[in-house]
């Protein structure tokens, strides 16, 4: 009969990614011709245990390049966003405990899929992706092996009876081969 042993380990309980996307609005001081570029910085994230689900609080900053007067001169204009994401991961195991862990990672940064310009407020969209993953107390049940492996026995000696090591016997062999003719 096999002898079996539960370890107590941390491991991944659950696991699960999801791509959000976002529609913003930012009026600048003038009024925009065309968007010259649009680009992300400073994602944040962090994710917490709410009510059986992940709830994932985050903010980045959005700088938008555009042009004004009739595409004569141009600006940037800057906006710190914040969001809130809420999922729903399923779980491998269902165990009951608060020492779980969130881990969140940015799988894609937040990009501008899209922007547009409607009566001088520029319209943009925001695609990430994110991963989670709930880390928590686990049980492994491994089967143990009871008997014990053989000891190796080491000797010092070689085999033909002699105490000396390897080294010693190269160095010899070596020194057996050099023609000192060669050498002067």
């Amino acid at each position: 009969m096999a002898n079996y042993k539960e370890i107590v380990t941390k491991a991944v309980i659950g696991k699960g990614k999801k791509t959000f996307t976002s529609t913003n609005t930012i009026v600048p001081e003038v009024k925009p011709t065309t968007i010259l570029g649009c680009w992300v910085i400073n994602h944040n994230f962090k994710g917490v245990k709410d009510d059986g689900k992940i709830r994932i609080d985050g903010s980045y900053d959005i700088n938008v390049w555009f042009s004004y007067d009739d595409n004569t001169k141009t600006d940037v204009v800057r906006k710190t966003n914040t969001y809130q994401e809420v999922v729903q991961l399923n779980k491998k195991e269902e165990l009951d405990t608060d020492q779980e862990e969130i881990i969140v990672r940015s799988l894609k940064q937040p990009t501008v899929i899209q922007a547009d310009i409607n009566d001088g407020t520029i319209i943009y969209t925001i695609e990430k992706e994110l991963g989670i993953e709930i880390v928590g107390n686990t049980k492994v049940k491994i089967v143990v092996d009871e008997e014990e492996e053989e000891w190796d026995v080491l000797d010092d000696d070689q085999a033909d009876g002699t105490t000396e090591t390897l080294d010693e016997q190269t160095n010899k062999e070596i020194d057996s081969e050099v023609v000192e003719e060669f050498l002067q």
